[in-house]
């Protein structure tokens, strides 16, 4: 599925390369943007870097290094028009079996990155008075999952970080949004999804009967990236296949 979007001329960056980064990080390419993607994993980048997509490895889990790799991105691209964060983890235990290490692993891949990313990319955007960010999130920042403590109170938390960005940059002519899927097919969930009766017990909670995949983000993840959605700030829109109305 290819989009009707038109990026020509937009500088845009992705943190995370695998999974729904890479689909979108294509598509932004193919509509016409210069790509600049930000992964730790090197194996990531190099499946994802083309002529109009360059990969910069970066530790996401450090303020100094998010400040670095958005210094970096800038200087590859002449700036930043558009900033999405597709970077996730998760791990899947009870509360009473969740470690602190767990917890602190799972809080910096997903919170801490937004939060340091998302701040030094605003840095960029808000002097230049244009900017377009979009925060993946996740169905499980609204619905009380089990085993998925940490996991949920990332993306509770990410949707509350991307409201109140919006609310400080609106007046700038940044817009701050968040696309929240239901269980998509990637890298993060094979595993998880391979497990006996585990598809069949999610995709009946799912009214449109399947479960997502990274295609299904790219539209409405390059819609809020676009200026189509220039009066559209604070939102998460769920796409999810109806996982949310049950």
């Amino acid at each position: 599925m290819r989009t009707t979007w038109d990026f020509t001329g937009t500088r845009a960056l992705v943190a995370g390369a695998g999974g729904i980064g890479e689909v979108v990080a294509g598509e932004l390419a193919d509509a016409g943007a210069a790509v600049v993607v930000l992964d730790v994993d090197e194996g990531n980048l190099a499946r994802v870097a083309s002529g109009s997509v360059k990969g910069l490895c970066a530790d996401l889990t450090s303020a100094d290094a998010c400040r670095a790799a958005v210094d970096r991105a800038v200087d590859l691209l002449g700036g930043v028009d558009v900033f999405v964060h597709a970077v996730g983890t998760n791990d899947r235990r009870p509360v009473l079996d969740t470690p602190d290490e767990v917890w602190e692993r799972i809080t910096s891949v997903n919170l801490d990155s937004a939060f340091w990313l998302g701040r030094a990319v605003g840095g960029v955007m808000v002097p230049a008075g244009y900017g377009r960010i979009v925060y993946l999130s996740s169905v499980s920042g609204l619905l009380a999952h089990a085993n998925h403590a940490p996991y949920a109170a990332t993306k509770g938390g990410v949707d509350q970080l991307m409201r109140v960005m919006a609310r400080e940059w609106a007046a700038s002519g940044v817009t701050v949004n968040a696309v929240a899927p239901g269980y998509t097919e990637t890298d993060l969930t094979r595993a998880y999804l391979a497990a006996p009766g585990v598809r069949a017990s999610l995709e009946s909670l799912v009214p449109a009967g399947r479960l997502g995949r990274p295609a299904d983000l790219t539209g409405p993840v390059l819609f809020l990236a676009s200026d189509a959605a220039a009066f559209v700030t604070g939102q998460v829109l769920y796409v999810d296949g109806g996982r949310t109305l049950v």
